[in-house]
């Protein structure tokens, strides 16, 4: 795997290359020392991987982020000192495509090890999601009774964060609908992401609790990396399986949950991000009836997951994410009318 380091902080990149070392497969094909070199060395010579600083002179590891997913798009780890502390810039970073956050590996002393551990597993589980295929979800199919509580359905990954935000923002205040959203993130992010959320949103967001049945007016965010699915009694539940997909939580077992075991009206929304899950999902939802829509390329901080589910017609919809807020609702006024 060819990764590229930037970081303008000599020891962080010795850290760095020293834990990247420890793996045969893994080469540093390039170190840049700010955002606006980091563009122009993506843009030359694309790694698999890019380990991103956030604190730079010249550029932020944020604005270097948004400039290379539009320019010479590629898979992102935010790697800085102290994650938890910069949570903040850690949500911005992924809101313009990065994948994930990990703290910079020390180069010596008690928690090195342990350092080199996460940074390493980080990069493979992005390795793992860029050779995966879309999973299938192995739920069996059950009656779909469409009455009672209305469910907006959202799956998004990297660019994932700030689009929620924008689609949060915009959903009215009297939007009754129950709302759960299945973000790419690690556990470690989740409440912090749903404080932050919530921050923007007009409708009140927290993270999804094993048991929880979606209610009203209410924004629940998966919480775990194992899989939010529906269990009995449309009651919100977490599993491990299936183990084979590298995304997790995965919004095609999500989205397929739904289809099997939600007792209700439903609108599937698939937001910006990088691969393919949710676009299976998505179609899925489609083909038994529910109204689905997914991010236009223009909009999107990484047109992956869209690409893949307009490719296979999975989304009623392809809007610009700006426009996505008004056509839910008036995709569940719609329904409403026709007495679903």
């Amino acid at each position: 795997m060819k990764i590229g380091i930037v970081n303008d902080m000599p020891l962080a990149v010795e850290a760095m290359r020293s834990a990247l070392a420890t793996r045969d497969d893994f080469e540093v094909v390039w170190v840049a020392t700010d955002g606006e070199q980091a563009v122009d060395y993506c843009t030359a010579q694309k790694p698999d991987v890019v380990l991103m600083d956030l604190v730079m002179p010249h550029m932020d590891g944020t604005e270097a982020t948004r400039r290379i997913m539009r320019q010479a798009p590629c898979a992102i780890l935010i790697v800085t000192v102290d994650v938890g502390a910069n949570a903040w810039r850690v949500y911005e970073a992924m809101g313009a495509g990065a994948l994930d956050a990990v703290d910079t590996p020390a180069l010596a002393g008690p928690d090195a090890k342990r350092g080199i551990a996460a940074l390493i597993a980080k990069i493979d589980q992005i390795g793992a999601q860029q050779r995966a295929k879309a999973a299938a979800n192995p739920l069996d199919a059950a009656p779909r009774i469409t009455s009672g509580t209305a469910l907006l359905a959202i799956g998004a990954s990297a660019g994932g964060p700030g689009a929620l935000a924008v689609l949060l923002a915009a959903l009215p205040a009297d939007f009754t609908p129950a709302t759960v959203i299945v973000q790419h993130v690690d556990q470690a992010f989740a409440v912090g992401m749903a404080d932050w959320l919530n921050a923007q949103s007009r409708l009140p967001v927290r993270v999804a609790r094993e048991g929880d049945r979606p209610e009203p007016g209410k924004v629940l965010l998966a919480a775990t990396n194992d899989h939010l699915h529906f269990g009995a009694g449309n009651r919100l539940a977490y599993t491990e399986d299936p183990m084979s997909t590298p995304y997790r939580p995965s919004i095609d077992v999500f989205f397929n949950s739904v289809v099997a075991r939600w007792n209700g009206n439903a609108v599937g929304v698939l937001l910006t991000g990088m691969g393919r899950d949710g676009a299976a999902g998505l179609a899925a939802m489609r083909a038994n009836g529910y109204h689905t829509i997914a991010q236009d390329e223009a909009t999107c901080a990484v047109y992956g997951m869209p690409k893949a589910a307009a490719a296979i017609n999975a989304a009623v919809s392809i809007l610009p994410l700006q426009n996505i807020a008004n056509a839910v609702v008036g995709a569940f006024a719609s329904s409403r009318r026709r007495g679903i």
